[in-house]
């Protein structure tokens, strides 16, 4: 029974951490590389400010909209529907492909920033605020909070940043 009882934890624990990462790339053919999205550059405190106030709402595994929670993806899809008007995949990884990397010293309010918590490439995503923090929906029984860049998980997580923003 008790095996039975912590295998069932442990793969609902599997399930709840995945979240962020979503179903994985859906682009047909595996190689073609969607378009980057180029968003109003006046946007960018919009969309900080969407982050922000978006803090401790609920992680909920699929979640989309406030009202339900939301995991990584959702919360950075939700905050730039919102604030810029702009539609992405409820996916951290696609998310990556549609932006363009920027140096973490280039780093601007509205930015994305991406880790590897999964040991899957481009499994997290925040939305960049400034002054190394970002906003998440870090995990299972969590809530969107501000996280540190330099914090020691995060850190040696970091897999990059992405900005849809035009130059």
């Amino acid at each position: 029974m008790r095996t039975k009882l912590f295998s069932l934890l442990a793969a609902s624990a599997a399930v709840l951490l995945a979240g962020c990462a979503g179903p994985g790339p859906s682009s047909v053919g595996g190689t073609a590389r969607p378009a980057a999205i180029s968003v109003d550059p006046a946007k960018r405190s919009e969309v900080a400010m969407a982050a922000l106030s978006l803090l401790d709402t609920p992680y909920r595994y699929g979640g989309r909209y406030p009202e339900q929670g939301f995991d990584c993806s959702g919360l950075v899809a939700y905050v730039m529907r919102s604030a810029a008007d702009v539609r992405l995949p409820h996916n951290s990884a696609e998310i990556a492909r549609l932006g363009r990397p920027v140096s973490s010293h280039k780093l601007n309010p509205g930015d994305l920033v991406f880790f590897n918590t999964l040991n899957r490439p481009l499994s997290h995503v925040g939305v960049y605020i400034g002054e190394d923090r970002f906003v998440n929906a870090p995990s299972s029984g969590g809530r969107v909070r501000i996280d540190s860049l330099a914090n020691p998980y995060f850190a040696q997580r970091f897999e990059g940043a992405r900005t849809l923003f035009a130059e």
